[in-house]
């Protein structure tokens, strides 16, 4: 009997089922996709009916060779790529280039990569799915027709290297939109009233808010307003008018589907959406633990369904028990419903083995892999337990016609939350003071009365907690794009994020801008959303993907033809100015460059004359110098003070006696790296402009983070 070929995409993945399958079994791995349409050209022929035209890429044809070479001795061939529409497409490209005829080639799953998985794929396999292969191959066809054919227009219009994308310039224009709220927003003067009272009993002291007046809410306007309450209290006796206590219970979290561990890996770790699912994708194909060797410890981590399979369940029912007692186990599991428009296939992200919690394996993991991987834990494990039983105290206090109100809370029983409790998108008090024992009718002593002037704040800008978060909502993208199109919108320089927050670039609204006037319904949020439906019709058989196509290109060939003529030439514009060129003499003009707005000499190119300028609420424009940032760090060559400049890989440190000295240093944070002890950690730039920092020591020192560095 011949052996049997196994082919997966990662050599990860492919090192750790090799473990499991003995010697009958050859596991290779096809590292990614082996075809994909050429970089070079469109390679969609539109008039044959959206033909599309794979190219082996470059650099796998030795990859193809090899896989071939296995086949032809192999007596079956099992393609067990990542069970997704990518990794159907991977598995169907294989097997055009090693069984054209499907004579010995079979699909196998598996949600998690462990033994029991891993054999009882093997012993049931499939056929290859061409319903989820199209609805893969009609995505990106939808995505190369876009990119491909509205990119030059902006090349054109604007400037070289720009891109627009199918689903990433919608999520520039949700930024867009937000920071045009914010820009709106006026806000709103109000005034609060705090009580600071005193149980007389006890000398506890505990504070309430003012809430109505007469029975009815009460609004304080400004400070006038409060003031005359103040005077109103004057001598007032503060008396407990109701006490009110109950006991609430609150359930865990659901377990963790693709986007909510985006989200609360944003939240509690700092992780962007493309480092999660990187230390992901490490967690469930594979890490070495040791004597074991590699070790998948976490299921498929692309899902949006929050079902658990009923193994999992008793296992982490059994591992609570153990650990924390009856007490914290309830009667019956708990389950969790999918959002209605989950695709349900995979199980919610969960470990895969209940033997080795993460103190375990925290030795070899690295310290990202581990705080990720403890997280998906404890969320699973809490998902499992009793809920939280709160004890809640409102209490109302009157005092003349005027009402406070104070509450506390106190945690009776922890249930779940002493595991994991998840994480807010905004501050919130997570518990409130506990109240000292009041009753109906006491009299409590007013310690001080103290007004607060507040305004109402603008709507808050994204996070990649609350974008993946709004994306989700939306429909717009699958949880599988959510960190490419967070990772595109910034590498194009769309986006900038401001510690934890994004914000818009000019570019970014202009070309927004540009984009909504000649392509309303690639740039409209539901139009983008119901193509995602059709997407998900072409993998469950019910909308051929062809026509699917037809009825997408139409009116958008219409709007391609009406943007090469009609969108505006932003390269060509120039807007003049009542400014006189020092150089030259000549009046200076604002044209768009690659930062932005600058002012230009109208005598370009003869005079090459560039300056910033600022603009006031009357329109009125006026140059600014460029005045260099100096430094207390000395030139290393001529002992002058450096300054901080800007090019085009970001900033860096010149020789502020230029042309003279033309010494230039890499930008320090001044934090030192963590692993080099000498090392500071630098900012440098990727090709594509994308910031990231890396230790001043390099080549000697590869240490590098996208990670604002943080200096504990």
């Amino acid at each position: 009997m011949g052996k049997s070929l196994v082919i997966v995409e990662s050599p990860a993945k492919a090192k750790t089922i090799n473990k499991f399958l003995g010697r009958d079994f050859v596991v290779l791995a096809s590292i990614g996709h082996i075809k994909d349409l050429p970089k070079s050209k469109l390679g969609i022929e539109i008039e044959k009916d959206f033909e599309p035209r794979y190219e082996v890429i470059k650099g796998k044809a030795n990859t193809i060779k090899e896989l071939k070479k296995a086949s032809r001795s192999a007596e079956r061939i099992y393609l067990a790529p990542d069970p997704d529409r990518e990794g159907e497409a991977i598995a169907w490209h294989i097997a055009e280039e090693v069984d054209k005829k499907h004579e010995k080639t079979y699909r196998v799953l598996f949600n998690e990569i462990t033994e029991r998985a891993v054999k009882d794929a093997i012993a049931h396999p499939g056929a290859l799915d061409r319903n989820k292969f199209e609805a893969q191959q009609a995505r990106r066809v939808l995505d190369r027709l876009v990119g491909y054919q509205v990119s030059p227009i902006l090349w054109d219009k604007v400037r070289m290297g720009l891109s627009a994308g199918r689903v990433q310039s919608v999520a520039v224009r949700l930024v867009c939109d937000r920071e045009r709220e914010i820009q709106a927003f006026v806000p709103v003067e109000y005034w609060s009233l705090t009580a600071l009272l005193e149980e007389l009993s006890s000398k506890a002291v505990f504070a309430a808010k003012l809430a109505k007046k007469g029975g009815k809410k009460i609004e304080l306007n400004n400070g006038d307003e409060a003031g005359a309450v103040l005077k109103d209290l004057e001598g007032a006796v503060y008396t407990v008018a109701e006490v009110e206590a109950k006991e609430v219970k609150r359930n865990p979290a659901a377990p963790f589907t693709t986007s909510k561990l985006q989200q609360e890996s944003s939240r509690k770790l700092g992780f962007t959406a493309k480092k999660t699912m990187m230390l992901a994708q490490q967690l469930y194909e594979g890490v070495d633990i040791g004597e074991e060797g590699p070790v998948g410890l976490i299921s498929y981590m692309r899902t949006d369904s929050t079902r658990i399979s009923t193994e999992a369940v008793e296992g982490a029912r059994a591992f609570i028990l153990d650990k924390w007692g009856q007490g914290y186990l309830p009667a019956k599991a708990n389950i969790y419903k999918s959002r209605k428009k989950a695709q349900d296939a995979h199980e919610a992200i969960r470990p895969t083995y209940f033997k080795y919690p993460p103190e375990a394996v925290k030795q070899r993991l690295s310290k990202d892999q581990f705080r990720l991987y403890q997280m998906i834990w404890n969320r699973f494990i809490a998902c499992q337990m009793s809920p939280a039983l709160i004890d809640q105290t409102r209490v109302q206090i009157e005092a003349r016609e005027y009402t406070f109100n104070a509450s506390g809370s106190t945690v009776k029983f922890p249930g779940f939350m002493a595991v994991y409790v998840e994480g807010r998108d905004t501050e919130e008090e997570e518990a409130a003071a506990q109240l000292p024992p009041l009753k109906k009718g006491d009299t409590v002593g007013l310690k001080e009365l103290t007004p607060a002037q507040h305004f109402t704040q603008p709507p808050p800008r994204f996070t990649e907690a609350t974008l993946v978060k709004e994306l989700e909502e939306k429909g717009i993208g699958r949880p599988s794009t959510y960190a490419a199109i967070l990772s595109t919108i910034q590498d194009r320089e769309y986006v900038t994020k401001e510690k934890t927050q994004f914000k818009p670039t000019e570019l970014g609204f202009l070309v927004t801008d540009m984009l909504i006037i000649s392509f309303p319904e690639i740039l409209d949020v539901e139009f983008t959303a119901h193509m995602e439906e059709e997407l998900d019709l072409i993998e469950e058989g019910k909308v051929p993907w062809r026509r699917a196509m037809q009825e997408f290109y139409d009116p958008f060939k219409d709007s391609l033809e009406k943007a090469r003529k009609d969108m505006k030439n932003v390269k060509a514009e120039e807007t003049p100015t009542d400014i006189l060129c020092e150089k030259c003499s000549k009046m200076m003009v604002i044209k768009w460059g690659r930062k932005g707005k600058f002012l230009a000499c109208s005598g370009y190119p003869e005079c090459k004359n560039t300056k910033d300028f600022t603009i006031d609420e009357h329109g009125k424009v006026t140059a600014v110098a460029r005045v260099a940032e100096i430094t207390t760090t000395p030139c290393p060559k001529c002992g002058k003070l450096m300054a901080v400049k800007s090019g085009r890989f970001g900033k860096f440190l010149a020789c502020s006696d230029y042309p003279a000295c033309k010494t230039t240093l890499p930008y320090s944070t001044g934090i030192p790296c963590p692993n080099d002890d000498g090392g500071t950690l630098v900012e440098r730039r990727t090709k594509k402009g994308r910031v990231f920092f890396s230790c001043s020591n390099y080549p000697k020192c590869d240490y590098a983070t996208w990670e604002l560095p943080k200096n504990d």
